[in-house]
């Protein structure tokens, strides 16, 4: 069992940056991938970035260059980094605890409850 709380969302002005952050609860964080997604009304969720156990990382193409994923195990935390945001980045961001194999991200049924990301043009 993991519980996952995100915070850092807020509203920021095109080309700016914020940092989210996905904090974990329980024994077993470390053993544990994390993806990031995010999600806009009317559409599905969709993965930005993941990292592994073990700190390997995969990236959606649309996001490379411009979203960092990057975890500290030690304080059960997992970042995403987000530079040059557009309006378009807006929506709920959540984090999820799954499992990766190479680029492939599993999720399981472990979510946060969601930090609003808000880009102003």
């Amino acid at each position: 069992q993991v519980q996952l709380v995100e915070s850092g969302g807020g509203l920021v002005q095109a080309g700016g940056s914020l940092r989210l952050s996905c904090a974990a609860s329980g024994s077993t964080f470390s053993f544990y991938a994390i993806g990031w997604y995010r999600q806009v009304p009317g559409k599905q969720r969709e993965l930005l970035a993941a990292i592994s156990h073990s700190g390997t990382t995969t990236y959606a193409d649309s996001m490379k260059g411009r979203f960092t994923i990057s975890r500290d195990n030690a304080k059960n935390t997992v970042y995403l980094q987000m530079n040059s945001l557009k309006p378009e980045d807006t929506a709920i961001y959540y984090c999820n605890a799954g499992f990766s194999r190479g680029n492939y991200y599993s999720p399981r049924d472990y979510w946060g409850q969601g930090t609003q990301v808000t880009v102003s043009s």
